[in-house]
């Protein structure tokens, strides 16, 4: 991640919750400099009201977007727009779309075509294309789950995904694509193929806060901790048994 990185942060008010605004703000900062931040909507609409709370708070910048058309989301057309300017002026090197809505799915394919990151954050109900057109995508659901934790009963289990042999072929065959001689692949190349495989990929869908302890839960793997001679950290790789 270089936080070094400006990012346009684009949200679609109508598409996406309004809850835990902070963490998602937080979320966003792991991964560059937010330094533009709108957020698009018809705010004559009573169903918005939630979202004028938390503007201020964090900086972001209200769109207004009237609906001209009965059905028709408008909102969608004015992101569009400004993302493609934001774009051509230079300033930023990376998007952050926020919403579910697959329109954006070619908003996010043009914007990679043009060298930028694009992150997507959005609900589970996102449609798969919308994801796999950005680089990385964040369930706001993780986000959520990640503030309710610490309210949680002794013994209480959270609501997540479970690991699917689909999964874990694909952990096996991402080892398999990076493996040494002797099996051994570092963790951090496989922690970023599998993200370029599957844009949605996140431990913490699984209720892991990192890739390590998913792998170690796993018994098709085998991990090992190396000493850095470089830094405090130690080196962790793994290999299919």
């Amino acid at each position: 991640m270089d936080k070094d990185k400006n990012l346009a942060v684009l949200i679609d008010a109508d598409n996406i919750p309004a809850n835990h605004v902070k963490e998602m703000m937080e979320e966003i900062a792991k991964y560059g400099n937010p330094t533009i931040k709108r957020i698009y909507g018809d705010w004559t609409k009573p169903h918005l009201g939630k979202w004028k709370n938390v503007l201020l708070e964090h900086a972001i910048n209200p769109i207004q977007q009237y609906g001209y058309t009965t059905g028709k989301n408008a909102t969608d057309s004015a992101m569009i727009i400004d993302a493609m300017d934001v774009l051509y002026s230079g300033k930023v090197d990376g998007f952050c779309i926020v919403s579910s809505d697959s329109d954006f799915t070619r908003l996010a394919t043009r914007l990679r075509e043009a060298g930028l990151m694009v992150i997507g954050m959005g609900e589970k109900k996102t449609p798969d294309p919308f994801i796999v057109a950005c680089d990385k995508f964040i369930y706001v659901e993780i986000l959520q789950r990640d503030v309710v934790e610490t309210k949680e009963k002794p013994g209480q289990r959270k609501e997540v995904d479970k690991v699917s042999p689909k999964l874990v072929r694909l952990i096996a065959g991402t080892i398999s694509d990076l493996e040494d001689e002797d099996g051994w692949a570092f963790l951090g190349d496989v922690g970023n193929l599998l993200q370029k495989k599957q844009p949605n990929f996140d431990a913490r869908n699984y209720g892991f806060p990192k890739l390590t302890p998913l792998i170690n839960s796993l018994e098709n793997f085998e991990v090992q901790e190396r000493e850095n001679q470089n830094g405090k950290y130690k080196l962790v790789f793994v290999r299919n048994k």
